[in-house]
């Protein structure tokens, strides 16, 4: 193994996005009920992240 190889059995300690199904179930139950872009702004008067927000992917 090279140096710079990590092993195939490695795992992180600072975790990946989910670890298990009902992880993932929770992210997707959490990212449904995301505010959008045009909510922060008619309801809260706020500007979505200009560096994150791309006007190529917004729905016409």
């Amino acid at each position: 193994m090279a140096k710079n190889e990590l092993p195939k059995n490695y795992v992180p300690k600072n975790s990946s996005m989910a670890r298990n199904e009902e992880e993932i179930d929770n992210l997707g139950k959490q990212m449904e009920h995301r505010r959008t872009g045009e909510v922060l702004k008619e309801d809260y008067d706020k500007v979505p992240d200009p560096i994150q927000f791309d006007t190529s992917n917004e729905k016409k």
